[in-house]
């Protein structure tokens, strides 16, 4: 059976697939990686571990294997080439040498594989303009134009988390102001409701339970998040948005104010909308596009 691997790097687990060349994903497995303590050595023992069992349980290796992790990749998709203060040991580190592989094993950024994995068999399947943003701790995102991952010059491309709204705001992790990330991100829930909640669940359950306070401070993060949402409608003309992250699963208390948002502000010549869907594979999209991307960098050899 053809098969390969995705191999997701985690701070607190390594997730891993195995998935046919048909997209049918016959095995997962989930390691803890303990936030890298011994450096490279962690990530590349538990990925090594996910592979073998894969290997056992599958009857034969992988035809290929795929990586995925925060940060920017290297032009020669080989390696994370930056990612500071994150990750101990993985900056740098060569993932077919580490794996002892034959041929090329495609590192891909998280959020870049994670559009790839909803685009072969997720929430956007069959799509070729995409657009991806994944709502946590932080704010990812990617996009497909034409079937191709933008990835830009140097691997920033889709780094929609950091498109300004506000030039007078707070500043992003890369210096940006106003960035849909501060004013959306799980990081800055304490500080946008002075205090009162710790965390987006919280504050969504307090929402929900009729907290007026709470549902300003959630209304105002939505329509920040309609208004990204409005300007990647604008640059990248996608057929579909898709929607992940751990706020996404707050369910109707974010696509329904979200869609009413963007009833106010998405253009939409000739009566077109573009549909807001949730993400399907949830926190295995990234190893499964890590699996796409070796399969097709397998076949393209």
């Amino acid at each position: 059976m053809n098969w390969s691997a995705g191999i997701d790097i985690g701070g607190t687990n390594l997730k891993a697939v195995a998935v046919t060349a048909a997209g049918a994903v016959r095995q997962r497995a989930a390691r803890a990686t303990d936030d890298g303590r011994n450096g490279a050595t962690d990530w590349v023992a538990a990925a090594r571990g996910a592979i073998a069992e894969f290997t056992r349980e599958q009857g034969s290796a992988p035809a290929a294997v795929g990586v995925c992790a925060p940060g920017l990749v290297a032009t020669d998709s080989r390696s994370i080439a930056h990612l500071p203060g994150k990750l101990a040991g993985l900056a740098g580190l060569d993932w077919t040498n580490a794996l002892g592989r034959p041929d090329l094993v495609p590192v891909l950024n998280d959020a870049h594989a994670a559009i790839v994995g909803e685009a072969w068999i997720g929430a956007a399947r069959d799509r070729r303009h995409v657009v991806m943003l994944t709502l946590g701790t932080g704010v990812g995102g990617a996009v497909i134009s034409d079937g191709r991952l933008l990835r830009g010059a140097i691997g920033r491309a889709g780094h929609i988390g950091h498109l300004s709204l506000d030039p007078e705001g707070e500043v992003s992790i890369t210096g940006m102001p106003g960035a849909i990330e501060v004013l959306m991100g799980d990081c800055t829930v304490a500080a946008r409701s002075e205090g009162r909640f710790a965390n987006t669940a919280a504050l969504v359950a307090a929402h929900r339970a009729g907290d007026a306070a709470a549902s300003r401070v959630w209304l105002k993060s939505i329509r920040a998040l309609g208004c990204a949402v409005g300007s990647c409608i604008n640059l990248f003309d996608p057929e579909v948005i898709v929607i992940g992250g751990g706020i996404a699963q707050a369910g109707d208390a974010l696509f329904v104010p979200l869609e009413m948002e963007l009833a106010r502000v998405e253009w939409r010549p000739g009566g077109h909308r573009v549909p807001i869907v949730a993400a399907t594979l949830g926190e295995w999209a990234g190893a499964i596009g890590a699996a796409r991307q070796a399969l097709l960098s397998h076949d393209s050899r």
